[in-house]
This record gives C-alpha cells, sequence and structure tokens, in this order.
C-alpha cells in the first residue's frame, strides 16, 4: 500500500488544565499563532503530505472545534468525531476505527508546531511488519522511552515500566514527539468505551512480545504548546523573524538571540531581541483571556500605540504584534529613562530645559492624542473619572498601603470626604485629552537627544493635569517644589498658546490630581513590595508620603484634616520601621 492514501487522527479532545484559565473559554487546539490556530496548521500540514482524510477527536469545548472545521473549505475530508466522556490517547484511537478503516494510519496530537516530514514516517512505516512506528527524538525536558541500538522501543519509564540504565550503551532514552504511525490491528488492543492511554497499551503489546519501532529525528522544529511558556516559546519562534523582516526588510536575520530585561511593577517581560548589530524589544503581555466585551492589555498597547504614532507623538514605532499570544514587537529606544538623566545632571537648567521638551510633547500628546481616540481601545476604563479615582486611587491607597503594608487599621468612610473632595478637585476644570495615567521618568525615554514615552497602554481620556503632576510630582526624581512650580507655570503659559486656559481653575485641577496620583502611586509602591516582593519601590514610600503631606498641608480645605492626620501617622509608622528619607 502506498503511504499517500493514508488517514489521521488528530487528539484535539483534551482539557487543556496545564493552560487553565486560558483554556476555559477556547480550546487549546484553536489557539492561534500570529493569527491561525495551530488545529489548522496541523491540518493543512498532513494535507501537505498526501493525507486523504483526518478525523479529530473532541470533548473540551467541542463545539467551537466543530463549527471551525466547518467553516474552513479543505480539500480532503475532515470531521470531527465527539467523545461524551473523555477516552484518552488509546480510547481515541478506538472510537474512530471506523473512520480510519483497514491500512494503516497516523495519529499526532493537537498541541505540537513541529516541521518533521510526515511522508518519511509514513514511508519508514512500510519497510517493517510491526504494528507501530513511534516517532521519537532527544529532548532532555521528555526523554522517557528507551530505544535500543536496533531502533526498537524497549520500555516507557513510570508505572509498570520503571526507567532502568543500560551498562552497554544499547539503550538511549528519547522523548515522543506525539506523532505516530499505527497499524490496525492496534485495534484489538485497545478496550471499546474506556478510557485508555496509548501508552499503556504499547506496554501491554512488549510484554506480550510484540515490537514498536522508533523513528528517530534530528534537526527538526519541534514544540509543545500544552504549558503557557511552552506557547510562548512556539509564538516567538514563529513571530520573532517576522517582526526582524517587518522592522529591517526581508534579509536573513538567523539566529535571533534572546535577552531578558529587568521589568517594571507590571506582570509583563520584557527582552531585547538582536540579529547582529541589529535589535528590536519584545514585550510579553501573556496569553489572552479571552473575555467578552472586554480588550486585553495587549490589545490596548497595540491600538493606543499605533494611534499615537501616527498622530506623531514620540512612542516607539510597533512593528509587528500577535495579540493573542500578547507579544508586540517594538523600536529599541535604548536603556536610558528621564529618571537615570536626572539623577545624573546636577545643573538645574538644565534638568529644567528638559522638563520643558518633555512638558511640550506631554501638551501635544494630550491635544493631538485625544482626537479620534477611541474609547473602545482602553483595556481598564475608558475614561478618567470619579469611580476611577475613588476605588483605583483611593481605596488602592487605604487597602495596599495603610491597612496591607503598614498594617494601620482606618477603614474607607472615615476618609470618605476628604477622597470626594480630591476627585471633584481633579475634574472639575480638568483639560480633557489623551491622558497617559502613568507619566513619570521610568516611562519616559532617552534616545539620541530625543524624548519618547512608552507603557501607554493604560491610557484613556481625561485631564491633562493629571499627567503634568504625575511627571512633577514623581517620586523617581523628587523635584523640589521650587522647581515643580516653574515648570507647572511654564505648562500652563504653552497650552494657553493652544487654547484659553484659566490659570487658577487650571492649577485647582492640578492640585486634585497630584494628591490623586500619588495616592495610587503609594497604593502600587505597597502592593509591588508587600504582595508582588519587588523591593526596588519600597525607597520611594517615605518620599512621596513626605510629598503628599506637604502638599496636604498647604491645602486650606478642612475636609482634607483626616487625610493629612492618616499621613501623618503612617510616617510615623515608617519611621517606627526604620524606612526614613
Amino acid at each position: 500500500m502506498k503511504p499517500s492514501s493514508m488517514k489521521a487522527l488528530i487528539l484535539a479532545a483534551g482539557l487543556g488544565t496545564r493552560l487553565l484559565p486560558y483554556t476555559e473559554r477556547l480550546p487549546k487546539p484553536l489557539f492561534p499563532i500570529d493569527g491561525r490556530p495551530i488545529l489548522d496548521i496541523t491540518i493543512h500540514r498532513l494535507i501537505d503530505a498526501r493525507i486523504d482524510g483526518i478525523v479529530v477527536n473532541t470533548f473540551h469545548l467541542q463545539q467551537q472545534v466543530t463549527d471551525f472545521i466547518k467553516s474552513r473549505n479543505y480539500p480532503v475530508p475532515v470531521v470531527t468525531r465527539n467523545e461524551k466522556t473523555i477516552l484518552g490517547t488509546g480510547g481515541a484511537i478506538k472510537n474512530v476505527a471506523d473512520f480510519l478503516g483497514n491500512q494503516p494510519f497516523l495519529v499526532i496530537n493537537s498541541d505540537i508546531l513541529t516541521d518533521i516530514d510526515f511522508q518519511a514516517v509514513m514511508a519508514f512505516h512500510q519497510t517493517h511488519p510491526h504494528p507501530s512506528t513511534m516517532v521519537m527524538h532527544d529532548y532532555p525536558e521528555f526523554n522517557s522511552v528507551w530505544v535500543d541500538n536496533k531502533g526498537f522501543v524497549t520500555r516507557f519509564a513510570g508505572s509498570g515500566n520503571p526507567t532502568v540504565t543500560d551498562s552497554s550503551n544499547s539503550l538511549v532514552c528519547r522523548a515522543f514527539t506525539g506523532i505516530h504511525v499505527l497499524d490496525p490491528s492496534i485495534m484489538d488492543w485497545i478496550p471499546e468505551n474506556r478510557f485508555v492511554s496509548i501508552i499503556d497499551v504499547y506496554r501491554s503489546m512488549l510484554q506480550s512480545g510484540l515490537k514498536i519501532m522508533a523513528y528517530s529525528v534530528s534537526g527538526h522544529r519541534w514544540r509543545d504548546m500544552g504549558t503557557p511558556e511552552s506557547f510562548f516559546e512556539a509564538a516567538y519562534e514563529a513571530t520573532g523573524p517576522m517582526a526582524f523582516s517587518k522592522a529591517f526588510g526581508p534579509a536573513p536575520h538567523m539566529p535571533l538571540t534572546r535577552t531578558r530585561l529587568s521589568g517594571d511593577g507590571s506582570d509583563r517581560r520584557w527582552f531585547r531581541i538582536h540579529s547582529k548589530d541589529q535589535s528590536i524589544i519584545m514585550a510579553d503581555h501573556g496569553i489572552r483571556l479571552e473575555v467578552p466585551d472586554q480588550p486585553a492589555e495587549a490589545d490596548a498597547f497595540i491600538h493606543i500605540g499605533q494611534h499615537l504614532y501616527h498622530q506623531g507623538i514620540p512612542v516607539p514605532k510597533i512593528y509587528f504584534s500577535d495579540p493573542f499570544s500578547g507579544l508586540v514587537y517594538v523600536e529599541d529606544l535604548g536603556d536610558t529613562h528621564l529618571q537615570s538623566v536626572i539623577q545624573d545632571e546636577t545643573d538645574t537648567r538644565k534638568i529644567i530645559g528638559l522638563y520643558q521638551q518633555v512638558i511640550d510633547q506631554l501638551i501635544r500628546m494630550s491635544v493631538d492624542g485625544g482626537r479620534s481616540f477611541d474609547p473602545r481601545w482602553t483595556w481598564q476604563t475608558p475614561a478618567y473619572d470619579k469611580h476611577l479615582i475613588l476605588e483605583r486611587e483611593c481605596r488602592y491607597f487605604m487597602d495596599a498601603l495603610l491597612n496591607g503594608y503598614l498594617g494601620i487599621e482606618i477603614s474607607f468612610d472615615d476618609l470618605a470626604d476628604a477622597f470626594s473632595l480630591i476627585a471633584d478637585q481633579a475634574l472639575t476644570h480638568a483639560v480633557t485629552g489623551f491622558m497617559h495615567r502613568d507619566f513619570q521618568s521610568r516611562n519616559i525615554m532617552v534616545s539620541g537627544e530625543k524624548i519618547y514615552f512608552i507603557d501607554f497602554q493604560g491610557g484613556r481620556m481625561g485631564p491633562l493635569q493629571y499627567d503634568l503632576a504625575s511627571l512633577l510630582t514623581d517620586p523617581y526624581v523628587n523635584l523640589t517644589p521650587e522647581v515643580q512650580n516653574d515648570l507647572l507655570a511654564y505648562g500652563i503659559a504653552r497650552l494657553s498658546q493652544r487654547m484659553t486656559v484659566d490659570r487658577e481653575q487650571f492649577e485647582s485641577s492640578y492640585n486634585g490630581c497630584a494628591i490623586a496620583r500619588t495616592l495610587q502611586s503609594l497604593g502600587a509602591f505597597g502592593h509591588l513590595t508587600r504582595v508582588k516582593r519587588k523591593l526596588f519601590f519600597e525607597p520611594y514610600i517615605p518620599i512621596a508620603l513626605h510629598n503628599l503631606g506637604r502638599r496636604l498641608m498647604k491645602n486650606q480645605e478642612s475636609r482634607f484634616q483626616p487625610l493629612a492626620d492618616a499621613v501623618n501617622k503612617a510616617l510615623i509608622v515608617l519611621n517606627s520601621k526604620g524606612k526614613v528619607l
């Protein structure tokens, strides 16, 4: 029989437990790489290998898999077979015996990406009389199958066949790729309507004296997709070269090297990808959680970043993105933050001059970035409003810093009037435009004497005053009150060149935003230090608390007094812990 007439089974019924919670709404076989589901990639590879019929077993979220296959127009029959109860890798084979017929067939797991030559495997199976050919390779993470020097599988690690060493070195330990070709006689070894592992079936066959051939491969691509980290690696291997081609043209860019960069307060990971003397930055936002009507963080990063770039705002160019995997490749701006530039500069005039450049671009970002901004791009809230201030800034300060980090028992109700006043002050007379919401010195890059803004994915519509306050009250650089006042005046003057600005009203909103921003920062510092164990942020807590206390003291509003008292108490507790300026 010619191998071209084989049929194939794709094992796709698994629950995807190693990929929870991402598989709660989307079955693992439909996870896309660069927009294309793994299942579709596998089906096309089988068709290219002259497989003339494919059955896909299903169980978890089976209707999604069935609907996807029905939506395609494959040139060979591709059908699904749903299992009422999950049958395992052996039971699944028995359950589709009628489709596979009386000729050898190929079985492959649905969660692998590989360029292994299926036709070569099928042809090899035709050269021997044994009931199964297992495709094996050396993959230390998964090596668990012993093969002798004649190419026969001799035992499997685990229950029933413990791994042993062989002093003659005639055995090697290899990993099963999840690809095998089987004769129909295998059906005699699999009970019907029961959960059965094909490895247990193979153990029984070996114990009875039957032989299983190993087809060993090397120099190939193979990636298991069963865990978040392995899916990340597969997505990177597929999209990294594409990103380099988008950035630098179609010339060969392999091999790529990857260097992990120090992170920030978020859970994202950052990498610098090199090829020769060229580099780009990769942001890993993690696999998308499929939540209806809720954009993912990566979506916001992509949409907002592209919008700002096209508006002429100084942000890194996005070269390539794979929204589902969360991988976004952007222009490499180097490693110099505004924070480090300011800390190394002793000339106040130069510091002010640099900040004036930043403020000029901030005004452009707020005004020009606000034009044609689509609130649907945001992944948190579409706008900065009172509810956000009270819950994600004021309550965050209470829960994460006062109660959590410092252990001070103060209720939200005790400070509710002060918090409400802060929110009203911040929003009244706000100059509304695009708001970055984390506009501080570590999110401002200096590259080639130019200013660039990063970490804009939390952006939304809101007060320009908030971003200006974030910049000037930033505890990472701790500008003096005098410099802050000078730069505030500069910002008002520059904005007045674009619109009518009432200085008193602008400053009132600025003051409310400055307090709200500091509360948010302190909540974040407390959470990152105590919960995330990112101790880099801890030294900035006393700086921000002192600045908050100073600003509250300058304000004559009596309703701020309970908050001022809470800040003073927090400073006393900090002092007792030895956490002082």
